[in-house]
């Protein structure tokens, strides 16, 4: 029965790249069984000689994806030099990138895994954004990033989705007269909470349509104006208790007031 393959896997970042295409390798032979050991961080010959002497001793193959080209070439070199089978995963990819893109490679290592990060970090603030939305629970507001105070129809969910796209974790908590906001609101650094503040004669279009679009009539209380500045009022006194910045979101699409927040994050 043939021995299991051997491979060891050399990266100079974490080695997950190398490990799937060498795995998707694997899978179409001895039905996909065999053991396999990375070596992260390669940044030396010495790593490089260690790691050629246990595949010589183990009779194992090498699939590395070094982005230095004189570490590359060593391998290469010393493998060869050696008698070893060492598969060099980025190494051609990257010189026909460069000649078909006209310039050379940043020779970074490890960007595919900041980028994934990147991508993690997006995903992880949308789902933030989904389950602390509109006050559904307190505890959000002392995990957040950023904390929306506003009253109905201030576009309060839709800006928390689009600066969860920009890796902000946002809460965003509905201010009502007969409600009184969540204690955690008194308990957080006033800079991290902003307040929507909108014209009455803004929000009573904005609530007409509303309305209209539900299939109902534009006389509700939702839409009545002595009702509308009740609950302005009471979001002025909020705001105040709390200390923080308010945003005038009247004349203001979403893009343009999310701007204005992260202009006030990074100041901040």
């Amino acid at each position: 029965m043939c021995a299991k393959p051997l491979v060891y896997v050399l990266s100079d970042s974490v080695g997950e790249t190398a490990e799937l295409v060498i795995k998707a390798g694997l899978s179409q032979f001895n039905n996909g069984e065999y053991d396999l050991h990375r070596i992260p961080y390669v940044e030396n010959t010495k790593i490089i000689d260690d790691s050629i002497e246990m595949a010589i001793e183990k009779n194992a193959v090498i699939g590395f994806t070094i982005v230095d080209p004189e570490l590359r070439r060593y391998v290469n070199e010393q493998a060869k030099k050696r008698n070893v089978e060492a598969i060099d995963i980025m190494g051609p990819m990257l010189d026909s990138m460069e000649r078909v893109f006209g310039k050379p490679p940043r020779l970074q290592p490890g960007l595919v895994h900041k980028l994934d990060e990147d991508y993690f970090k997006r995903v992880e603030a949308i789902e933030f954004a989904v389950k602390y939305d509109d006050g559904r629970d307190p505890r959000g507001i002392s995990r957040a990033d950023i904390v929306l105070l506003g009253v109905s129809r201030t576009s309060k969910t839709p800006l928390s989705q689009y600066l969860a796209l920009k890796r902000l974790k946002v809460a965003n908590v509905p201010i009502v007269p007969e409600v009184d906001p969540p204690e955690e609101l008194y308990d957080i650094d006033p800079d991290k909470c902003i307040g929507l503040k909108i014209s009455p004669d803004k929000l009573n279009d904005i609530r007409k349509e509303r309305l209209k679009a539900l299939g109902l009539g534009d006389q509700a209380i939702y839409a009545n104006m002595e009702r509308i500045e009740e609950e302005l009022e009471y979001f002025n006194k909020i705001t105040e208790k709390i200390g923080c910045r308010v945003i005038d979101v009247s004349n203001k699409a979403v893009e343009e007031t999310a701007n204005l927040i992260m202009h006030m994050i990074d100041e901040h």
